[in-house]
């Protein structure tokens, strides 16, 4: 599945309905997802995010893309029961498009379009240069 251009939020929660169906998914190009809103709610809100808890005891927020992807769709799926985890494993998220996956066209998600917008959208990336992240 190609995640290039898609809102992050909706692609995740189909992603998750097909997990929890038994699908296994692969997700490339996690870094070129899209976070919709106003630039300084969402910078501000992956920053809060980042800095909440203690780095010996957590909340550990990652600052990857391909983490922050596989994060956002671990908190729709139920990941501390059996039927989470075993959903989980069955995901992959990949920053780019990994040599063995070249060859195969990604599938994309219509739902999870983004709408015309005045201003263009934040990318994935752009939020984890922001964090810390050497994309």
């Amino acid at each position: 599945m190609d995640a290039s251009g898609l809102i992050l939020g909706r692609a995740a929660s189909v992603i998750a309905k097909r997990l929890m169906n038994g699908e296994s998914i692969v997700v490339v190009n996690a870094e070129k997802a899209v976070v919709t809103g106003s630039r300084t709610q969402v910078i501000a809100f992956y920053t809060a995010a980042r800095a909440r808890g203690s780095v010996r005891s957590g909340p550990h927020f990652p600052r990857y893309p391909d983490r922050i992807f596989r994060r956002t769709v671990r908190g729709m799926v139920p990941h501390l029961k059996t039927r989470g985890k075993e959903a989980m494993d069955r995901l992959e998220v990949h920053i780019g498009v990994p040599e063995p996956f070249q060859s195969v066209h990604g599938e994309t998600l219509p739902a999870a379009q983004p709408r015309p917008a005045l201003r263009p959208p934040l990318t994935l990336a752009e939020v984890t240069r922001l964090l810390g992240a050497k994309v």
